[in-house]
C-alpha cells in the first residue's frame, strides 16, 4: 500500500536545523523513511539474484500466475496438477527476485558549510543521505556510500545490515561535525569531488542505485566522465543541495554576513544586481541539468529552506 509522507509523520518534528547535524537526528529519519517509497522497479536496468523484487518475470521464488505452455518454455515450470485438470499444458511464471544495492555520496566540503535559514547545506544534505539510507534498509537493500571533503574520503561498503546503515550515518555525523574545524582552516582544494566518484566507482556494482548529494561546486568535465561510468551500470541520481540565499538576494537592504571569522556586509538596493545574481543562479543550474540530461543522469533539486521529503516526493512523482 502506498504510504503518504503528509498523513503519516510529523515532518517538521524530524527536521534538522542550524549548522550541525547530530547522529541522534540522523537516527530519527528512519520515522520519516518510512513514509517514502523509491520506485527501485521502474528503474531496474541490470538484474541481480537478492533480496528485491523485480517486476521483469522469470524463474524465482514467488509464484506470478499460470500461462498456457510455449514451445521453448523450461518443462520444469510445467504445473502438472493444472495441466490434469484442464487437459492442457499450463506453466508456472514467477516474478524473478533482485537486490538493488544503494551507494551514496555525501558532500561535506567547505562550500556546504553555508547557510541562511533552517539548516546549512550540509545538514540538508546528511538528512537527504539518511532518509535514503533508511528506505534502503526497509527494503532490505544492501547500503553503502562515501562521505567526502576536500581532506577525506570516507568508505562505507554496502552490507545488508543494520550495523552497515549505523556505520554510514556515524561516518556522515563525525564527517558534519568536523566541518568547523577544515573551514576554520579555511581549506580550499579542487579535485575532491571527482576523487569521490571514482571512490564510488570502487563499490559500485552493476544494478545498484547511486546517489550523489552535493551542492557541485568542483564539478567539471572529469566528474562528467566518472558519473557517466556510474550511469552505464546502474541507476544514477544527482541531488543538488542549495540555499535560497543562492538563488535570490533578499529584498533591498544592507546585511551583514559572515564566514565565521570575519564579517561583511551586502547592499541589495539595485534591482540590476538582484536580477543577474538570480540570472546567474539559473544560468548554473540549467548547465547542470542539461549535463545530466545528456548522461541521462536526472537531478533533483533540495532547498534548505523547504521541507526534504517533501522535495523527494515531488521528485517521484514526476518519474515515470
Amino acid at each position: 500500500m502506498p504510504r503518504h509522507s503528509t498523513l503519516n509523520v510529523d515532518q517538521d518534528k524530524y527536521r534538522c536545523r542550524g549548522a550541525f547535524v547530530t547522529l541522534e537526528q540522523l537516527f530519527d529519519q528512519r520515522h520519516v523513511a518510512r513514509n517514502l517509497e523509491l520506485d527501485y522497479n521502474s528503474r531496474t536496468r541490470l538484474g541481480m539474484s537478492g533480496a528485491h523484487i523485480s517486476k521483469i518475470k522469470g524463474r524465482g521464488v514467488d509464484f506470478e500466475e499460470h500461462r498456457a505452455y510455449q514451445p521453448g518454455d523450461d518443462i520444469r515450470t510445467i504445473d502438472w496438477r493444472v495441466t490434469a485438470r484442464t487437459g492442457r499444458p499450463f506453466t508456472k511464471v514467477f516474478r524473478e527476485e533482485r537486490e538493488r544495492p544503494v551507494i551514496i555520496g555525501v558532500d561535506q566540503s567547505s562550500s556546504m558549510y553555508f547557510g541562511s535559514q533552517v539548516a546549512f547545506k550540509s545538514v540538508v544534505a546528511a538528512e537527504a543521505a539518511a532518509i535514503i539510507c533508511w528506505t534502503t534498509v526497509d527494503n532490505g537493500d544492501r547500503v553503502g556510500g562515501v562521505v567526502f571533503s576536500e581532506s577525506q574520503q570516507q568508505l562505507i561498503k554496502p552490507r545488508r545490515s543494520k550495523r552497515s546503515a549505523l556505520r554510514f550515518l556515524n561516518t556522515l555525523s563525525e564527517g558534519n561535525q568536523l566541518l568547523v574545524q577544515r573551514h576554520d582552516a579555511h581549506t580550499t582544494h579542487s579535485g575532491y569531488l571527482r576523487n569521490a566518484l571514482q571512490q564510488m566507482l570502487r563499490i559500485t556494482r552493476p544494478g545498484s542505485n547511486v546517489y550523489l548529494i552535493s551542492d557541485f561546486n568542483d564539478f567539471d568535465a572529469t566528474c562528467a566522465l566518472h558519473l557517466q561510468q556510474l550511469a552505464l551500470h546502474s541507476s544514477t541520481t544527482c541531488v543538488l543541495v542549495y540555499d535560497a540565499l543562492e538563488e535570490t538576494l533578499p529584498r533591498p537592504g544592507v546585511y551583514s554576513i559572515t564566514d565565521g571569522v570575519s564579517r561583511t556586509a551586502i547592499d541589495t538596493h539595485a534591482r540590476r544586481m538582484r536580477e543577474f545574481y538570480h540570472a546567474q543562479f539559473e544560468h548554473r543550474l540549467r548547465n547542470l541539468r542539461n549535463e545530466l540530461w545528456q548522461l541521462q543522469v536526472p537531478l533533483i533539486t533540495v532547498r534548505t529552506d523547504q521541507i526534504v521529503l517533501d522535495q523527494l516526493e515531488t521528485w517521484k512523482r514526476k518519474t515515470p
